[in-house]
C-alpha cells in the first residue's frame, strides 16, 4: 500500500466523518439558536427550556437519517475490508 492509497482511505475516512457527524450538529446548531434568540425574545433563562427541543430535534434526525447513515458506515467498512484482504493477500 503506497502513500496514494493511504491518503486516499484517510480522506475517505474524513469524509465518512463529516457525512455522519454533520447533519446531526447542524440541527443541534439550528435548534439551539432559534431557541436562544427565542429565550432572549422572552427573557426566559431557563436551561431546560433550550435543552429539551434540541434533544428531540437531534432524537428526530437520528431517526430520519439512520439508515443513510447505517448505510455510509457499512459501505465504508465493507471498502475498508477489501483493501485490507488485498493489502494482506499481496
Amino acid at each position: 500500500m503506497n502513500e496514494g492509497e493511504i491518503g486516499a482511505v484517510l480522506r475517505d475516512g474524513m469524509l465518512v466523518a463529516m457525512k455522519l457527524g454533520g447533519p446531526p450538529l447542524l440541527v443541534g446548531l439550528a435548534v439551539g439558536l432559534v431557541m436562544s434568540i427565542l429565550q432572549a425574545v422572552t427573557q426566559i433563562n431557563d436551561q431546560t427550556v433550550s435543552f429539551v427541543p434540541r434533544a428531540l430535534a437531534l432524537c428526530l434526525t437520528l431517526l430520519l437519517l439512520g439508515p443513510f447513515m447505517l448505510a455510509t458506515l457499512s459501505s465504508f467498512t465493507m471498502a475498508l475490508f477489501d483493501r485490507v484482504v488485498a493489502v494482506g493477500g499481496s
